[in-house]
């Protein structure tokens, strides 16, 4: 069969299934007002659809078509787009400037951006799924360049002459002798028009501006400590805000007792049903008020734990509750297959929870202004948390304005928008802008995580040693990259959901990552019984040019299969995702009973590429944190409460544990641009897993440590 790739960029959300963390109780002229309003008939009080991931239904999540609303040019002759998209340290900010600058010919340092403020931007679902490069990127570049095309016409008219002989270069438009600048252009109108759909963008042979290493845009901002979080902003009368939360994961309020923090100076106590919060004047004292107040919490007995979760998910799951890859997807009979095999390989392959441990943990700023809403805080999805707003507070979302200030990374973990909502909350009690950032106990337990997971394959090769048959299960940890790249004539894979006992999440890379894991750790395992060399038994069942680049020139670029010091373990593995193709490669040594990752090689490849620096930044971000999961990291649970939801206990990659990294980028300037930021993390951990089997370490259960 032909290898088949998801070139769809269909994306996983569970967190967007879960039902809202508060029901406010709803006062009974709030609901007089409400219905006053809509008139007679029948009220439907509307919650988010299950999975959506735009911030609203229907037509209005459509894209708008008009140049203004994603490009205005101003009369001093600087250009500012318009988008959507949040920033949260995977530097968009640059490369999405680049595009129009591009189009637009003129230099970087002439565009700004104005990113993810609903008020300003047009709607956008999100940003995830690696797709502000191959989506957003191209709606910019078109509007870029109709308003490039509409400035010319407008130079050809007033400098007389013809258009054909008009040239445009740094925002000047030039001919027959004389230039006219855009900011004169533009004086005293709009650049109004529409964008159409197939407007002509430069060939990437013709790019100046994209294709080249430019500086992040604001970095030394960044660097300085200039730059404001949304934790750093301040607002007039600004008080700080705390909650009441269980002492673990899960609890139901039962008896609360508050009187010690309503005695305290300058402390208000907030409560609204289950909802519990304080405010006061400093965090500090917040932190303070909280702690006072005496609450006993319900528990419910029997909770898997980190020990029983496996068996857990495997018990609970049910196709019926949908989700992708569902339903099967069968090529060939592999149970005849596998009947009829020379060999059969079968192997079970668990997944822990991981959290997505982000610099910037959730915070937001609330200040009300009547009935009208405004909140800064640091999200994925300005609109999708204005909706939560406006459901929560029983209020239009065009008296809803959500801010995004560049973030402070999120990998997945901030699509949703607890944090504004209490804050709101308790800004809406106070009548005063009210701040609330999470410590980092509620980061870990009142987030999200990575989805824990069961994954069971079994295959099988003929006389030969060509796979024949190959079945893959994933229970819980998600259907992304379910579909195998290799070319077997008879396959079956399927996703199986499952009750998880942690609230779960997207991650960088979704369930990719943990399916990338053990398809590759398979096959490894596959090469290593029939006695054939990894790759070039990965190389036998390839048919996509794609991927056999990446692979040969990670393999190349190792060394393979020596590896660069005698005594070390040298593995590797490929894959694709969202449209890009990965290959990496590891170097493990062997000291005693610790092992240590001395060396990765990795070969990338996601078309062509607009800003090599910003795409190197992506990839060695996307490995390092890939480190964490192969390594070390893994969220323990039990009784309710997780073990290990501090920064003390729950291990992360530290500079010690960064090896050497070399990286191969393969522009293809022939190819569309495809996003950077996910991809890269799927084979990190079956590359050192690979290569730790040198060691008779199988990296599911290792008998020896990393360092």
């Amino acid at each position: 069969m032909t290898a088949r790739h998801d070139e769809t960029f269909e994306v996983e959300r569970y967190e967007l299934s879960s039902p809202p963390t508060w029901r406010f109780a709803l006062e009974r002229r709030t609901f007089l007002a409400i219905f006053a309003t809509v008139g007679s008939g029948l009220l439907v009080a509307a919650t988010q659809a299950r999975g959506q991931e735009s911030g609203r239904p229907g037509s209005q999540g459509s894209a708008p078509t008009d140049v203004k609303a994603w490009v205005h040019v101003s009369e001093d002759g600087r250009i500012t787009g318009y988008t959507g998209k949040t920033e949260i340290g995977q530097n968009i900010r640059t490369s999405l400037a680049q595009a129009i600058a591009d189009e637009l010919h003129v230099p970087l340092d002439r565009v700004s951006l104005v990113m993810a403020d609903t008020d300003l931007v047009p709607f956008d679902q999100g940003t995830f799924g690696s797709l502000s490069t191959p989506r957003m990127a191209p709606v910019l570049a078109r509007a870029a360049a109709t308003a490039r095309e509409m400035l010319i016409d407008r130079a050809a008219a007033q400098l007389g002459a013809p258009r054909a002989s008009l040239t445009c270069d740094a925002g000047q438009i030039t001919g027959g002798g004389r230039n006219v600048g855009f900011g004169d252009l533009v004086k005293g109108r709009q650049l109004t028009g529409v964008v159409p759909a197939d407007a002509p963008l430069m060939p990437r042979s013709a790019w100046t501006v994209r294709g080249t290493p430019a500086p992040k845009v604001d970095g030394r901002r960044f660097v300085t400590g200039e730059h404001r979080y949304t934790p750093d902003l301040t607002r007039p009368g600004m008080l700080h805000g705390r909650m009441l939360r269980p002492p673990g994961y899960t609890g139901t309020l039962t008896t609360v007792d508050d009187s010690g923090a309503r005695g305290m100076d300058g402390v208000t106590v907030v409560r609204d049903g289950t909802f519990a919060g304080v405010v006061a004047s400093s965090a500090r004292l917040a932190r303070r008020a909280a702690s006072a107040i005496k609450a006993e919490w319900t528990v419910p007995d029997g909770l898997p734990t980190a020990t029983t979760l496996y068996d857990h998910l495997k018990a609970t799951a049910s196709t019926a509750a949908g989700g992708r890859g569902s339903t099967p997807t069968q090529t060939g009979d592999p149970a005849k297959a596998r009947t009829a095999a020379a060999r059969t390989f079968a192997a079970t392959y668990r997944i822990p929870y991981i959290a997505h441990v982000p610099l910037e943990p959730r915070a937001a700023v609330a200040e009300w202004e009547g009935d009208r809403l405004t909140v800064w805080t640091g999200t994925q999805r300005p609109f999708g948390v204005r909706s939560e707003l406006a459901t929560a507070f029983r209020i239009p979302e065009d008296r809803v304005r959500v801010i995004v200030p560049d973030t402070g990374s999120a990998y997945g973990g901030k699509h949703t928008g607890e944090q504004a909502v209490e804050a709101a909350r308790l800004a809406k009690a106070v009548n005063r802008p009210v701040k609330v950032v999470y410590s980092r106990p509620e980061e870990f337990s009142f987030g999200y995580l990575r989805p824990a997971g069961v994954i069971e394959i079994a295959a099988a090769v003929d006389a030969e040693g060509r796979l024949t048959a190959w079945e893959f299960d994933n229970w819980n940890s998600g259907g992304a990259g379910l579909a195998t790249p290799y070319d077997v004539p008879n396959v079956r894979t399927q996703f199986h959901a499952a009750e998880s006992p942690l609230r779960q999440g997207s991650y960088r890379g979704l369930a990719s990552t943990a399916n990338h894991h053990a398809r590759e750790m398979h096959m490894d395992a596959i090469a290593r019984a029939l006695g054939v060399d990894a790759v070039e038994y990965r190389l036998r069942h390839l048919t996509n040019d794609r991927m056999r680049a990446v692979l040969q020139a990670a393999a190349r670029g190792a060394g393979w299969p020596k590896p660069s010091v005698d005594g070390r373990g040298l593995g590797i593995a490929c894959g694709t995702d969202k449209g890009s193709y990965i290959a990496t490669a590891a170097e493990v040594s062997r000291t005693d009973n610790v092992l240590k990752v001395e060396r990765l090689v990795v070969a990338y490849e996601c078309g062509a590429i607009v800003n090599p620096d910003g795409l190197r930044h992506q990839v060695e971000g996307a490995i390092v944190q890939g480190l964490g999961g192969a390594l070390f990291e893994a969220i323990t649970f039990a009784n309710g409460a997780i073990t290990n939801g501090n920064m003390a206990k729950y291990r992360v990659p530290r500079f010690k544990d960064v090896p050497s990294i070399e990286l191969l980028l393969l522009d293809r300037p022939d190819l569309p641009s495809v996003g950077a930021g996910e991809t890269p993390i799927v084979c990190v951990a079956p590359a050192i897993g690979s290569a730790a089997r040198t060691f008779g370490a199988v990296a599911d259960a290792l008998p020896v440590r990393f360092a």
